[in-house]
């Protein structure tokens, strides 16, 4: 696909390839799936954290003082999986940023309507300065778009700005990320693939199937 929005990033590498083939494969077991997704979802969230500001200090190494950069700690970090699937994403974002916050939300798709319904939400929490605040959503899938952003309205809300604001997502559909760039054409996407289209059953083809039972091996 070739990408026409400014703010999409389809991360691209011999790894990402890999794992997309993994977890693809009909044939590949929940622990394949589960292994793959992991390795996948790390390099999808270091792309994604190229936003965060940074800020420099003075440290001192073994052999001398310095300064270097790193992560500004005024601010707020925020990881946002999507129940079920989303969580997949957890254990290695808090790994990478152990100063974020994880806030689930939790809904399932009408397959009539394929739209969200919800069922927890952990995202009321007071907002002191919006724009200090990074957030990042995580689902496995970006098929109609619906669930993200919705999500993404809970956070924008609040306040904080769309441009620090990003989905963060596996495999996705051109239908999917234009209706959330329709609606927020300042957030960001990180994806490591965008698929030919929805079935009509609102399924990406040629996708991986249901992301939660293939992780969570409820098939």
């Amino acid at each position: 696909m070739k990408n026409k929005y400014e703010n999409l990033t389809i991360v691209e590498n011999p790894i990402v390839n890999q794992s997309l083939c993994t977890i693809r494969a009909k044939d590949t077991d929940t622990q394949g799936v589960r292994l793959a997704a992991r390795k996948l979802t790390r390099i999808l969230l270091y792309e994604a954290t190229k936003n965060l500001p940074q800020t420099e200090v003075e440290i001192e190494t073994p052999l001398t003082k310095f300064t270097t950069k790193t992560i500004n700690q005024d601010i707020t970090i925020i990881i946002s999986p999507i129940l079920r699937a989303g969580l997949i994403f957890t254990d290695e974002a808090v790994d990478i940023l152990p100063q974020a916050t994880i806030r689930h939300v939790g809904m399932y798709r009408d397959e009539k309507t394929l739209r969200p319904v919800w069922y927890y939400n952990k995202v009321p929490m007071p907002v002191d300065d919006p724009k200090k605040y990074y957030v990042y959503i995580t689902d496995p899938m970006l098929a109609t778009g619906n669930s993200l952003t919705d999500v993404i309205k809970l956070y924008t809300n609040k306040g904080i700005p769309q441009q620090n604001i990003c989905g963060v997502c596996m495999i996705s559909a051109p239908q999917g990320i234009e209706h959330v760039f329709s609606e927020f054409p300042d957030v960001k996407l990180i994806v490591a693939a965008v698929d030919s289209h929805l079935n009509e059953k609102g399924y990406i083809v040629p996708g991986m199937g249901d992301a939660g039972d293939r992780i969570f091996n409820t098939l």
